[in-house]
């Protein structure tokens, strides 16, 4: 067996220091003080929240949205790299694969939380009608994140068997539960041969189911005629969109965890040079499909669509509308485009900005088309007119993010964020060409 000493001590799962306890124990108030509001909403019915019906749908759905976007890209970077072989992608694909899981279960959370009556969740199984795109979602859901959590654990195997093996005298309970993990691996010719041909299977699925599930998500905007939502280019928005935001989320949690674990001889200047290239393109495109999104409709839409665009534009919405486009996605391409702009904390900074952008760009999809229905409805209060989300919904959505992060915590608490074995195999690989 190969020596992994030195990628053991540098790689290998650690206790967190009191940084590490004090950011844990903060996800966790916040997420406990987010479950007390929740169960407020249950108890008290939606009638604590600002949704009513014009904005039937508001903050949660907007948060379910960029959770899927994300969990999308970060799957699907780690796809095409696995797919494509890429040697440098190596420190980069479990990060994403992590950020992947942790979405896609805050996905599906998220819709339950939205849902007046939770309890009646098992009814969408039993009475979905395949007509409707929302059983598409119901349906593609559970299938990505079964597919996330293969896509995670499969590569993982190796590294279990050596953590097994490390902890066995330092901590035997954790050694025990490696290699239960592990499913006694390890890595003969046949082993690794299974493994590899699974990864690539599950790395092709990961990719068509993630394509299905954002433009399913698209459809169920689009397939309802409003102003905002009634277009054919919804699909390719959003697949682009979630390209910004999953990228913007990789590269802060790559910046993060390279600093708290010193990963700076595994995840160099290089990396976060490539990352920033994609997120680069990502952004572009994006933007492309923004400007078609915007730009035609305001010379050749009809009355209502011209009066959902100026209300984005100049109107109530003008100030976060221009805050998304100009800050979070402009800026962020401009600074990307210029090398110094690509060193690791400027990408930090633009993650940052395209991360936040790419949230509130969400809840301009929602809100503002909800607000501006075809037929206004006769006789409702002037309020229902206006949708700013309630302390509730606030407390709550908030607290979904931080459970993103705290699941997002826990497994770099127990895994190794850098394969192991891979790395070791690139290293005596280089070791051989270098020697030769």
């Amino acid at each position: 067996m190969k020596n992994y000493d030195k990628l053991l001590n540098d790689l290998a799962p650690q206790k967190f220091g009191k940084a590490g306890v004090i950011w844990t124990s903060s996800l966790i108030v916040i997420i406990i003080i987010g479950l007390i509001a929740y169960i407020d909403q249950i108890r008290k019915g939606l009638v604590v929240t600002n949704l009513n019906d014009y904005a039937l749908w508001g903050i949660y759905i907007s948060n379910f949205v960029f959770f899927v976007a994300t969990s999308f890209v970060a799957s699907v970077t780690v796809a095409v790299l696995r797919l494509t072989n890429n040697s440098w992608r190596t420190p980069i694909v479990r990060i994403a694969e992590i950020i992947a899981v942790a979405c896609i279960i805050m996905a599906g959370l998220t819709i339950m939380i939205d849902m007046g009556r939770p309890d009646r969740l098992l009814n969408l199984f039993i009475y979905g009608r395949m007509q409707s795109p929302i059983i598409w979602d119901v349906i593609i859901i559970p299938t990505f994140m079964i597919i996330s959590l293969l896509l995670l654990y499969f590569p993982l195997l190796p590294d279990l068997a050596i953590l097994k093996t490390h902890f066995k005298e330092k901590n035997p309970t954790l050694s025990k539960w490696y290699g239960r993990l592990s499913l006694n691996w390890t890595g003969n010719p046949k082993q690794t041969k299974i493994q590899l041909k699974s990864i690539k299977i599950v790395a092709l699925l990961i990719l068509i189911t993630g394509i299905i599930l954002q433009t399913i998500d698209a459809w169920l905007f689009s397939t309802l005629f409003r102003v905002g939502w009634d277009s054919t280019n919804m699909g390719a928005y959003f697949v682009s969109g979630a390209a910004v935001a999953g990228l913007g989320a990789l590269v802060t949690v790559v910046y993060v965890l390279r600093r708290a674990y010193k990963l700076e001889n595994y995840i160099t200047n290089i990396h976060f040079d490539k990352l920033g290239k994609f997120l680069a393109l990502a952004c572009l495109v994006y933007l492309y499909f923004n400007i078609n999104e915007y730009l035609i409709p305001e010379f050749t839409s009809k009355k209502e669509e011209i009066s959902h665009l100026n209300l984005l534009i100049d109107g109530q919405f003008a100030p976060l509308f221009w805050l998304v486009i100009i800050g979070g996605l402009i800026i962020p391409t401009i600074i990307l485009l210029f090398k110094k702009g690509r060193t690791p904390f400027s990408i930090f900074v633009v993650g940052l900005l395209v991360v936040i952008g790419s949230w509130w760009k969400r809840y301009l999809i929602v809100t503002p088309t909800l607000l501006h229905p075809f037929l206004p409805i006769q006789g409702v209060p002037k309020s229902w007119q206006h949708y700013f989300p309630s302390w509730h919904e606030w407390i709550i959505t908030i607290a979904t993010l931080a459970m993103a992060l705290l699941i997002i915590t826990i497994l770099v608490r127990f895994l190794p964020i850098i394969p192991i074995e891979k790395t070791a195999n690139e290293q005596e690989l280089l070791n051989k060409n270098t020697n030769s």
